[in-house]
């Protein structure tokens, strides 16, 4: 049986969470869960901000990563029926989490890479 190569946009992808969890990592955050698979679809990261109130917030991070600015701004793509998922699907792992928490935040992280393969970060916080 031949294992399945990735192909070029989930190699961009992959790349482009790794840079987001290295630069989540570098100020302090906590990664929870990476890639969270349900039926209904997944959640790219899972943190905890510690800057983020008393104990720190759970943050669900989307990110998104492009490799040119033909089609903009890579956090543009996060739409409002995405928004939609990404709070049902936050519900469904918090009902499998065994810690409550008080503060829920969504965010965005945006990679851009461009053609010297160098990644560039931009982090909106709380989009809805």
């Amino acid at each position: 049986m031949q294992s399945r190569q990735p192909n070029r946009r989930q190699l961009i992808g992959r790349r482009g969470e790794d840079t987001a969890v290295e630069y989540l990592t570098a100020a302090g955050w906590s990664v929870l869960d990476r890639n969270w698979r349900c039926r209904y679809g997944e959640i790219d990261v899972v943190a905890v901000d510690p800057t983020d109130g008393g104990g720190g917030s759970l943050v669900i991070v989307e990110v998104k990563t492009r490799t040119g600015v033909m089609f903009g701004d890579p956090a543009q793509a996060v739409t409002p029926d995405k928004y939609r998922r990404l709070r049902r699907l936050a519900g469904l792992w918090l009902a499998e989490s065994e810690r409550h928490w008080p503060t829920i935040r969504f965010d965005v992280v945006a990679v851009r890479i461009d053609v010297a393969g160098v990644c560039t970060v931009s982090h909106l916080r709380g989009v809805f």
